[in-house]
């Protein structure tokens, strides 16, 4: 029977690496599954060596303030690898974690083949890392036909398999609430906690602000189930009858379809409001410290992967000292009186999403080299 051991070090990998292994366990091969994964992982029958929540540390500070436990942890890591001992170790995003543990696997066991799911933005920040990275995996899979060069170039394997977020997905049909009956703006605010307490102050000024203008929009706030009572007791609190907030994977999909536009916090969701034709603005704010890390090493432009491709703002953003109420006010009503400057940015996205797609889905590509060093 063969082995695979799944490492992940956050819950987006977790529910990753899982449409990975449904992929892979089509095929006809006998696999024997551990990880260090989450809830998706679990559903899926596959157990995992300790709570992912041991390792889930965001931003350069988290970091830095749990050194020493994720040293323990990557430790005690490679010891249940190397006992479990797999014909492939696949790892999925969280580098900081993940890529350290199939480094030193790589160095003790070298028969392990180490392949690593989402790679390191190398075109953002340490293009170098690359030279490294090649010592110790044996191939990468890529979200973006771009990365292909910085790969190459050190003759380090490597796949495009496209981004799962741009995947199609049937969606059933659901049943919408009165809110959503009228034109909606759909609002990302960001799922953790040091995001919500810097964007969505300034968010409901901003609907505030609409509101005294007699503007009218229902503004749906998209939030995971673990901050949904946040940001639902701050709307109470402030009285905002033509607000709500949703969780449900299903009803966030008819929601954002149903859009007239999206106001949406830099990352990868802003692909998935993208994806679905709906026009918007990114905003981005962050306490100064890691904002003042990231302006160090980053090489990079612009914060929203549209306009990365693109080398201009397709899509507006207001970062930092321009994410504030009154810039996505004056920003957010002068799109919305000029819809051909909306259909000019829809036109551009299309076009960027369509080169971003993989012909199949990015779970299947994914599976494919999996299995293709199981053979």
């Amino acid at each position: 029977m063969k082995k695979i051991f799944i490492l992940t070090g956050e819950p987006s990998g977790d529910k990753l690496a899982t449409e990975v292994i449904k992929e892979l366990s089509k095929s006809k091969i006998s696999i024997e599954y551990l990880s260090v994964g989450g809830q998706h992982l679990n559903s899926i029958g596959i157990k995992s060596i300790y709570d992912q929540k041991d390792i889930t540390y965001i931003a350069f500070t988290d970091i830095l303030l749990n050194i020493f436990k994720i040293k323990r942890k990557i430790n005690e890591t490679v010891i249940k690898i190397l006992d479990f001992n797999p014909d492939i170790l696949f790892s999925v995003d969280s580098p900081d974690f993940t890529l350290r543990v199939s480094k030193i696997i790589k160095l003790k066991k070298p028969d392990i083949k180490t392949i690593h799911f989402i790679a390191p933005k190398v075109w953002a920040w340490r293009e170098g890392r690359v030279k490294k990275m090649k010592n110790y995996l044996d191939h990468i899979l890529l979200l973006f036909d771009f990365e292909k060069k910085y790969f190459d170039k050190e003759k380090l394997k490597n796949t495009f398999v496209g981004h799962p977020i741009l995947d199609n997905t049937n969606h059933e049909k659901i049943e919408i609430s009165e809110l959503l009956k009228g034109k909606i703006i759909s609002i990302f605010p960001g799922s953790r906690l040091s995001e919500l307490k810097l964007h969505v102050p300034i968010l409901i000024d901003f609907i505030k602000k609409m509101n005294n203008e007699k503007i009218k929009y229902n503004y749906i706030f998209h939030a995971t189930e673990n901050s949904k009572e946040h940001l639902s007791q701050i709307i109470k609190k402030n009285d905002l009858e033509n607000v709500d907030v949703i969780s449900n994977e299903k009803l966030k999909i008819a929601t954002i379809k149903k859009s007239t536009f999206a106001i949406v916090k830099s990352g990868t969701v802003s692909l998935e409001v993208s994806k679905y034709g709906v026009p918007s603005i990114i905003i981005y704010k962050m306490n100064f410290l890691n904002f003042f890390i990231a302006k160090l090493f980053l090489k990079i432009k612009y914060a929203n992967m549209i306009n990365i491709i693109n080398d201009k703002e397709v899509i507006p953003e207001l970062l930092q000292k321009e994410c504030n109420s009154d810039e996505i006010y004056k920003t957010v009503n002068y799109l919305l009186k000029k819809p051909e400057l909306l259909n000019e940015q829809l036109k551009k996205v299309k076009k960027t999403i369509d080169k971003l797609s993989s012909t199949t889905s990015s779970s299947k590509e994914a599976s494919n080299v999996l299995l293709s060093y199981l053979s």
